[in-house]
């Protein structure tokens, strides 16, 4: 099968799942892992900024991991997100990635510093030969300063086991220019979830996104009705996602207003990781609301 094929398609941005004292707790997250099993997504990107691996150490990531893929391995792609500030520490975590049996890794380059891009390809290149497990550049600018260039995507794409990249920049130009610089079976999922009909048509095959999470089942539809040909119908449900992305964004914490969303629903993940900022107590009755939106919103989905 082409990597198209075996990995395109819609996946989660899993959050964290902490208990009442701040700590990673392995039945949360698997509780979270078998919450989207049934949804019609392709698969989960672990550890990424909405599980908030870059606020956790090594050994809470490994955690995460293990009971995401105790949990729900087989019935779910699993995409580890192994980036860290240290080449060290991100060559450690893609040989345990592979070791637990993960589908593919991905990295961010290391943040902080500003990093040539013959640093940043050396970082990248130490997690390659670090696994055998297929490779998915993650490229968010906004977040790390560094933007990939297409010869260093060509470059990097020559190599069989780098098979695409996650491109959270926001421009659907730079995401167009990636496809081509990667080749037909290079994969390029769309990262901004406020454009992935705008994605899509642009040649991305798939996306990843964080607020997911909360409505998987209308990117699911949305992505359905792209592939089917029915773009208007997808434009107006992007537009009904974009709503609920606005409101989301409304509060003092993106996070902590999905993880409460989620807890409406009977799954526990605990508040976000400071600094990322728990819900305000005033802020519960319209996350309530708008969870019953979004509720309504995929019930709509459900009989179109």
């Amino acid at each position: 099968m082409s990597n198209i094929e075996t990995f395109g398609g819609i996946y989660v941005a899993m959050y964290s799942a902490y208990d009442e004292s701040g700590e990673v707790d392995a039945e949360r997250v698997k509780k979270l892992a078998r919450y989207y099993v049934g949804k019609g997504i392709k698969g989960l990107y672990v550890g990424g900024s909405s599980g908030e691996g870059i606020l956790q150490t090594a050994e809470e990531r490994k955690r995460t991991l293990e009971a995401v893929m105790a949990e729900i391995r087989g019935e779910l792609k699993v995409i580890v997100h192994v980036g860290a500030n240290s080449t060290r520490e991100s060559e450690e975590l893609s040989r345990h990635a592979e070791l637990h049996g993960a589908d593919a890794i991905s990295a961010v380059p290391a943040i902080y510093y500003r990093l040539s891009e013959a640093a940043v390809e050396n970082h990248w290149q130490r997690m390659i030969d670090s696994s055998r497990l297929p490779f998915l550049i993650y490229n968010i600018p906004q977040t790390t300063g560094f933007q990939l260039s297409t010869n260093l995507l060509r470059k990097l794409a020559a190599q069989p086991k780098v098979i695409g990249v996650k491109m959270s920049g926001e421009s659907t130009f730079e995401l167009q220019q990636y496809k081509v610089a990667g080749g037909d079976d290079f994969l390029v999922f769309n990262g901004p979830d406020e454009q992935f009909l705008a994605g899509r048509i642009m040649g991305a095959d798939g996306g990843i996104g964080g607020t997911y999470g909360v409505m998987p089942e209308l990117f699911v539809k949305l992505n359905e009705l792209y592939a089917n040909g029915r773009v208007a119908e997808a434009q107006r449900l992007q537009y009904d996602i974009n709503a609920v992305i606005k409101k989301l964004l409304a509060y003092p914490s993106l996070y902590g207003a999905a993880k409460y969303i989620l807890s409406l629903r009977g799954v526990e993940t605990g508040q976000p990781r400071l600094p990322l900022l728990p819900i305000r107590e005033e802020h519960r009755e319209s996350i309530a609301a708008l969870n019953d939106d979004i509720l309504a919103l995929v019930a709509r989905c459900g009989d179109r």
